[in-house]
């Protein structure tokens, strides 16, 4: 008779079967966290993009309209009269341009209005306002339509919240993850005397003069966003709102500015 004889692994090749199995372990948890990473921080640039995109097309569009008045079609004529091509057509003046198209306030970086007026269909239905606030709120009652930007940060902290205040006195966020908000005037004047070329001003609210406002012909908006995602930045750099070159830290940070035409304002001749 015959012994059946058995075979199995020495220690030293369950050793190596280990070493390999943690090291394909290893490799593939290395992946999934460096995967991760990429599409947090793709994420979280995309989220900046999107917000401050939204913040400086809600202010933009304020600003377009900031200082327009009502051109009255029919001035003069009733409300229910019938159209006449000969009728004199007319800017309403119940809306001080000088002050209530940008004001000055140490509260709100950014303080925007432009005239309210309302429209009827036919003499059946209610007056409705087409125009609307930051809020994108409208009033059939309010003489001004007014939107009021502020940054809203705690004491120490690195982002706030981005807010507007509506015609009604309302306050809502627009964006969060703010870490600034900065508003400059590009103020138009004209030589002494009239003669000669105008000049170009860059100007910060606060050191604007009483007559500058009635003389800006665009206002240049600076957003700084800061990420969620934990990142390596590798010392990086940055250009802030301020024009300084900062450390990116280990946040991502995204800088968006634009300049907004004012239609209605500016130096005559």
């Amino acid at each position: 008779m015959t012994r059946a004889t058995q075979s199995g692994v020495t220690l030293l090749e369950l050793l190596v079967g280990l070493a390999i199995g943690l090291m394909t372990i290893a490799v593939a948890l290395g992946a999934l966290l460096i995967s991760r990473g990429v599409s947090g921080t793709v994420s979280d640039a995309s989220q900046l993009q999107q917000q401050g995109a939204y913040a400086l097309r809600v202010a933009g569009r304020q600003l377009r309209q900031a200082g327009a008045i009502r051109l009255n079609m029919a001035f003069g004529a009733a409300a229910d009269a019938a159209e006449d091509p000969a009728q004199p057509v007319a800017f309403e003046t119940t809306f001080d341009r000088s002050t209530r198209t940008l004001q000055n306030d140490t509260t709100y970086a950014l303080r925007v209005g432009y005239q309210n007026f309302t429209e009827t269909v036919s003499t059946a239905t209610t007056a409705q306002s087409l125009l609307s606030d930051c809020l994108g709120r409208s009033s059939t009652t309010a003489a001004v339509v007014q939107s009021d930007f502020r940054l809203q940060r705690a004491t120490g902290a690195a982002t706030g919240d981005l807010l507007c205040r509506g015609t009604d006195g309302s306050e809502e966020v627009l964006i969060g993850n703010v870490a600034d908000f900065r508003v400059t005037y590009l103020v138009q004047t004209l030589p002494a005397g009239g003669v000669g070329a105008t000049t170009m001003r860059r100007i910060a609210p606060a050191a604007m003069a009483t007559a500058d406002w009635a003389s800006v012909v665009a206002v240049d908006i600076c957003l700084e966003l800061a990420g969620d995602e934990n990142i390596d930045t590798a010392g990086a750099t940055y250009r802030n709102c301020a024009q300084s070159d900062v450390s990116l830290g280990n946040r991502m940070h995204v800088v968006l500015r634009n300049t907004f035409q004012l239609r209605s304002q500016g130096a005559a001749r």
